[in-house]
């Protein structure tokens, strides 16, 4: 009777694990589109025309009263909300694991990001420091959210199905990325049949992205829960303090942890990598090779299509060959990728479609697996302020990479020079993480190791 006691539990332990899976990966569905649809493809153009209409005789805003050339305002703005999130993310991490309430804190940055993206629909004339305001909150708000996202995934999936669920994760994102892509863009595109104005469709594209994500973040919020406070006092408990006080106090709690440290280090390096190919690739395409927008945005299409069987099949091949060596797998598909790109020739979309499948299929896994393998270098207790510092590094650090691009155009004046520069932060990533003995790291940090990472 007691062993069917304990198999019952068991059992309902298992249910009730797979239900707040399933609700968890619905947050990357929701929250996937505004990267997408907003960040990537419309809201940059939109806003600088907006600011070009608002701009004076040589072309200046000035918000504040600071001269700010038209073209650079959405690149600031960005950059703000990149200052404001790294203000904001630790301070949130360490009260989330300091209090175990993260589900009220994530509904919170959800639908602070939801609603400042759906009042981008009022973003017409020369609304532009309107626009650079929600941006910024959006943005901010963004990553706050994801921060406190990926930290439930240590609590919601053993070490064993981590790979498995963070993977799943990524391809849901992606998959919801892809099919509002193609809705918004049948609407930007045929906007003379719909009878609408072409800035009318975009803002509809804007505001779209943040009713989905505001509708779909019910679902985790309501499958989700707060396991309360950890036992083992953090360091976010010394006190009310600045965001860069508290991400430095992390910083140096993460010293009593060198190998996490070191994993981070390396992600940080690879990961800039990945990012500035995200972000150049369009500048490499019409730029260097003449491409055509349209071509641009649908190979963006492809790689958010191809992205969701590459995280799926990335994450089969970690359960039989272990997170680490998948991802330097990744690391060196990147390397050949980019030295493809670099013999690409010009006027030849075919090739750079070929291009983007490539970048597509490692792209998603890449991502997911790095995600889930510091998941089990997070002492337990911490995981909302250490993965605060994952989420910084993600997306507050990501500048050397376009740094380096655009000193190798501005030194070389060709841009084949420039994309195959970055081949640097995969081979050195590589090199990184292969120095990183992940198990030790694992046990070092208080986690049970698996079987196979």
């Amino acid at each position: 009777m007691g062993t069917d006691t304990v198999r019952t539990e068991a059992a309902d332990d298992a249910a009730g694990r797979r239900r707040e899976q399933r609700g968890w990966y619905f947050y990357d569905w929701a929250c996937s589109v505004y990267s997408t649809s907003v960040l990537t493809v419309f809201l940059g153009p939109y806003l600088t025309s907006v600011a070009e209409a608002a701009a004076d005789a040589d072309g200046f805003v000035h918000p504040l009263g600071i001269p700010v050339r038209a073209g650079s305002f959405f690149a600031y703005s960005v950059s703000l909300s990149v200052v404001v999130a790294v203000l904001v993310m630790p301070l949130v991490g360490a009260a989330a694991d300091r209090t175990g309430r993260k589900k009220p804190l994530l509904a919170a940055a959800a639908y602070t990001g939801a609603a400042a993206t759906t009042a981008m629909f009022l973003l017409d004339g020369d609304r532009y420091l309107l626009g650079g305001l929600l941006l910024v909150v959006a943005n901010a708000a963004q990553s706050v959210a994801m921060m406190l996202y990926n930290s439930y995934l240590p609590q919601i999936a053993p070490p064993e199905e981590r790979d498995a669920v963070s993977s799943r994760g990524w391809a849901f994102g992606y998959a919801a990325g892809s099919l509002m892509l193609v809705v918004n863009l049948a609407l930007y595109l045929g906007h003379e049949t719909f009878g609408v104005s072409e800035g009318m469709a975009v803002r509809i594209c804007l505001a779209s992205a943040g009713l989905w994500w505001g509708v779909f973040a019910l679902v985790p919020l309501l499958r989700l829960r707060d396991r309360g406070p950890s036992s083992e006092k953090t360091v976010g408990q010394r006190g009310t303090t600045t965001g860069f006080r508290q991400l430095a106090a992390t910083l140096r709690d993460m010293r009593r942890h060198p190998l996490t440290l070191a994993f981070l280090l390396a992600y940080l390096v690879y990961n800039d990598g990945i990012q500035t190919v995200i972000t150049q690739a369009s500048v490499y395409g019409s730029k260097e090779l003449g491409l055509s927008q349209s071509t641009l945005i649908g190979a963006v299409l492809l790689v958010q299509v191809l992205a969701v069987a590459g995280a799926l099949t990335m994450g089969r091949l970690a359960r039989v060959y272990g997170a680490k060596r998948t991802i330097l797998g990744s690391l060196v598909a990147w390397t050949l990728t980019l030295a493809a790109g670099y013999f690409l020739p010009a006027g030849a979309p075919v090739w750079f479609f070929v291009l983007a499948a490539g970048i597509g299929l490692v792209l998603g896994g890449s991502q997911a697996l790095s995600r889930s393998l510091f998941s089990h270098l997070v002492p337990p207790g911490k995981e909302a302020e250490y993965f605060s510092a994952y989420e910084i590094s993600d997306r507050g650090m990501s500048w050397l990479g376009p740094l380096l691009f655009g000193l190798t155009y501005q030194l070389t004046g060709s841009y084949r020079d420039a994309i195959i520069s970055l081949v640097a932060f995969f081979v050195i990533g590589f090199i990184l993480l292969a120095r990183v003995p992940v198990r030790r790291a694992i046990s070092d940090a208080g986690n049970p190791v698996p079987p196979t990472i």
